[in-house]
């Protein structure tokens, strides 16, 4: 499986690109089950939210495993496609925090004010959920939350493995939000009635930041 890294800015300099990658790239060669996402947007979350631009960081587990779904961005789906069902329980949450919903389940438009919506695996076998935690993902993952860690930052940790991966985070400057995965299994045991988006709205606003538009996706 080709993975390519040629838009990947300035995450390119990461070591696990040169030391971790190829191995996972093999791996994920000789597997002949469906991967997803596509190759092409394997690293899509981070091709859309630079370092610089990072403001908030959506961490959940790994891609959908329904072909279709997954495109490269944590819980968001392509417009048209019919909302999973943890998209559709975060959908639920806005909706009771905030007093609306996003258009669709598409959701770059957080991506491009800043929300890094990365999952701690990047890649997943086609109808095989959390297939591929042993790949060695989280390698990249704990690299890109210590790139992260040098500034403040909002973080919402969206289950246990996410919890987990980003213990890494030294820095007690950051705004830091813990809450089971929204997936139908767990939501109801820490995720509904969380109010993720209203609360980091507000701490962005008190740093005078804008704010995230999460409903105008």
């Amino acid at each position: 499986m080709r993975l390519d890294t040629g838009r990947l800015g300035a995450w390119r300099d990461l070591p696990f690109f040169a030391q971790d990658l190829p191995d996972i790239a093999a791996a994920l060669g000789t597997d002949t089950k469906v991967i997803l996402p596509p190759a092409a947007q394997v690293f899509a979350a981070l091709e859309l939210t630079q370092p610089d631009n990072t403001r908030v960081v959506i961490l959940g587990q790994d891609p959908y495993p329904t072909p279709g779904h997954a495109h490269g961005l944590a819980f968001s789906v392509e417009p048209g496609v019919e909302l999973p069902a943890s998209l559709r329980n975060i959908f639920k949450e806005i909706r009771e925090d905030l007093g609306g919903v996003p258009r669709t389940g598409d959701l770059r438009p957080w991506a491009c004010q800043g929300v890094l919506l990365l999952n701690t695996v990047l890649t997943v076998p086609a109808g095989q959920a959390n297939g591929h935690r042993n790949l060695g993902w989280q390698a990249l993952t704990r690299q890109v939350m210590q790139r992260l860690d040098t500034c403040p930052r909002a973080f919402l940790l969206c289950g246990k493995q996410a919890q987990q991966t980003a213990a890494v985070l030294n820095g007690t400057q950051h705004f830091t939000i813990e809450t089971a995965h929204p997936s139908p299994l767990s939501a109801r045991h820490g995720f509904f009635g969380s109010r993720p988006f209203s609360q980091v709205n507000a701490w962005l606003v008190a740093r005078g930041q804008t704010p995230i538009d999460w409903i105008g996706a």
